[in-house]
């Protein structure tokens, strides 16, 4: 752990249409209010909308034109190319992207024709009766005018098809929202290999269009929720990817190159998750309240290993009586990991029992509420063959204010904490006192929850895990856990 947790980096990049060009977006908004049919609340369903695209290194954002021409949040598609990709690839990138193609009814007949077809058609019959006149037969003629036309409407599709084998494309609210951060981290690593010769830059901006293109590959099939813990997982790895980035940069500026040539060094990848492990003899332990999740903030899902990654630990996520720390907001929950449980510090054998509940069946990386445990354990009935839980989590809290383990410390919003404080599908509904209105906050909004609070572990963790604490316990046989 270091002295403080990451604040993670600023995400403006893609957060809006052409964000580094405003300009252009004014642009294309005019230019399709006067070309196009701009789709409003008196279009149907049926309505195809005017798309924009911004295209990026590794792929594109499609966006909607408003029909009130204001900026928007969350792009309509997202578009990653192959890593990789050849040249002709790339220009598959450019026909998919292409302006969409213009139509025309045509009279009383179904459906529509292109106008590059209708335009097409003309100047094959222009050419062909030219051809006639000057003696070529009307057998090769007439074949080739009417060839042509029907190349010029179908041949497009054919290429559509064969360049969307190269990409990969996510639609809908919530995919889009999840790639679109992913994207701006991605950004963030771009950027710094961009501006360096650094071997670890550059792989670090390639591994991350590796983890955008696989993340679009699976929001094809699956949706957030059933993916979320592949997504968070994804989401956690190329936040330290950016950390790594960030103090690569940070050392290279402070002590300048350390090689006059680094293409002449044989150099070798850097792991993707440092590892760092706290000598036994090590500097005294500390922990450091993170920033608050805030009302409002956008939440997504949860972890699940990739090959890249390495076996993560599973954490355990309580809520408590808040307290003040000095210079710093209220604190109300916090995250440990699942080992300081194993504390000699924790009431025992309570701790190493609620331990080995805690990581049985687990992904890595997963964080499990308190209630959760209380949900599997008949709802807090069988608690009692397990162990005090309330004196385990006293215990727990009094480690982390004595600085004898590691924590992400929180403090949630009043729905945020009493989601986590719920079961995994327990309701916590409100009531506006104001207007009389009713909300209920389900199991997806818990899990967003959990999601914004793997984000902030995720910083906590970039130079280091949580440290457990020392002379932990030995956990139950057969829960594969070893204290660190």
């Amino acid at each position: 752990m270091t002295d403080a947790l990451h604040t993670p980096p600023p995400t403006a990049h893609h957060e809006r249409p052409f964000a580094r060009d405003s300009g252009r977006w004014e642009k294309e908004c005019s230019r399709a209010l006067r070309t196009g049919h701009i789709r409003d609340h008196t279009c149907s369903a049926a309505c195809e909308p005017v798309i924009v695209y911004e295209r990026t290194g590794w792929g594109w954002f499609a966006w909607t034109v408003p029909a009130d021409g204001s900026s928007l949040a969350i792009p309509h598609q997202i578009g990653v190319l192959t890593p990789a990709a050849t040249r002709t690839q790339r220009l598959a990138l450019r026909w998919v992207t292409r302006r969409p193609a213009r139509r025309i009814a045509v009279g009383a007949l179904p459906g529509s024709l292109r106008l590059s077809s209708a335009s097409m058609a003309l100047i094959s019959l222009l050419i062909g009766l030219i051809a006639i006149h000057r003696g070529v037969p009307v057998t090769v003629a007439l074949p080739a005018m009417l060839l042509a036309p029907l190349a010029a409407e179908y041949l497009p599709d054919r290429l559509d098809a064969w360049a969307r084998e190269y990409v990969r494309t996510v639609e809908g609210d919530g995919p889009c929202r999840y790639l679109q951060r992913l994207a701006a981290l991605h950004t963030v690593l771009v950027q710094a290999a961009v501006g360096s010769d650094r071997y670890e830059l550059r792989r670090s901006a390639e591994f991350g269009h590796d983890l955008l293109w696989d993340t679009a590959d699976l929001l094809q099939t699956r949706d957030t929720r059933s993916a979320s813990a592949y997504l968070i997982t994804r989401e956690r790895l190329m936040v330290q990817l950016v950390h790594q980035a960030t103090q690569i940069l940070k050392h290279t500026t402070e002590d300048g190159p350390a090689v006059a040539n680094p293409d002449s060094v044989p150099a070798q990848p850097t792991d993707p998750q440092p590892q760092a492990t706290r000598p036994a003899t090590g500097p005294a332990p500390h922990h450091a309240p993170s920033p608050l999740l805030q009302k409002g903030t956008p939440l997504m899902p949860q972890p699940e290993p990739i090959p890249m990654i390495r076996s993560l630990d599973v954490y355990l996520l309580f809520a408590h009586e808040p307290y003040h720390p000095v210079g710093a907001q209220e604190i109300n929950t916090s995250v440990v990991a699942a080992a300081s449980l194993l504390h000699p510090g924790v009431r025992q054998p309570d701790g190493v029992r609620i331990h080995d509940h805690l990581v049985r069946g687990r992904r890595p990386g997963e964080i499990v509420p308190l209630s959760t445990l209380t949900h599997e354990l008949d709802g807090g009935a069988r608690w009692t063959e397990v162990g005090d839980w309330e004196a385990v989590t006293r215990d727990l809290l009094q480690l982390i204010r004595d600085n004898a383990c590691d924590a992400l410390s929180l403090g949630l919003p009043d729905i945020a904490r009493a989601l986590v404080c719920a079961g995994p599908h327990s309701e916590v509904r409100t009531i506006d006192p104001t207007s009389g209105e009713h909300r209920a906050y389900g199991p997806a909004d818990r899990i967003e929850v959990l999601v914004e609070v793997g984000k902030h572990l995720a910083w906590a963790e970039a130079g280091s895990p949580l440290w457990p604490g020392h002379s932990l316990l030995t956990p139950l046989a057969g829960t594969g856990q070893e204290p660190r």
